[in-house]
């Protein structure tokens, strides 16, 4: 594995984003141009919903596990600022949105209490800014 940075820590399953998705997607097409061209048959609207409904799944399912990620990055920030916080820090863990937990995610350990600090000091929200702030990047592999 590649070293991983801000540049490359998006994961992309290639299943899902590469086949399954444009297949999804190919098939709603499909079922739209079958619904204009049978002039909304029944089997043609039938066709439209499922087509929907299985790309509604498809996100859906995506969306949950990424929901499900975050608690878990909410859950692990915690005990780990409540580690390694300096003492005047640790009463505004509850400060921190989960945005901001999930950019502070990947700071190392040595450079979380200064950049903690400067998130909630500055009020940097964006969890994308906040991990473009990383200089010693703690690499995460095991991700949804």
């Amino acid at each position: 594995m590649s070293e991983q940075n801000f540049a490359n820590h998006a994961r992309v399953v290639p299943a899902f984003h590469l086949v399954a998705l444009p297949i999804l997607l190919l098939n709603l097409g499909w079922s739209i141009y079958e619904l204009i061209h049978t002039w909304f048959s029944f089997g043609a609207v039938v066709s439209v919903l499922l087509a929907v409904a299985l790309l509604l799944v498809a996100l859906y399912a995506r969306m949950f596990a990424l929901t499900v990620q975050d608690r878990v990055i909410r859950l692990e920030m915690r005990l780990r600022m409540d580690k390694i916080l300096p003492a005047d820090l640790k009463p505004r863990v509850p400060e921190f949105t989960v945005e901001q937990l999930i950019g502070l995610r990947f700071a190392s350990d040595a450079e979380l209490p200064e950049l903690a600090r400067r998130v909630l000091d500055e009020k940097v929200k964006d969890r994308k800014s906040i991990k473009q702030m990383v200089k010693t990047w703690k690499a995460d592999y095991l991700r949804a």
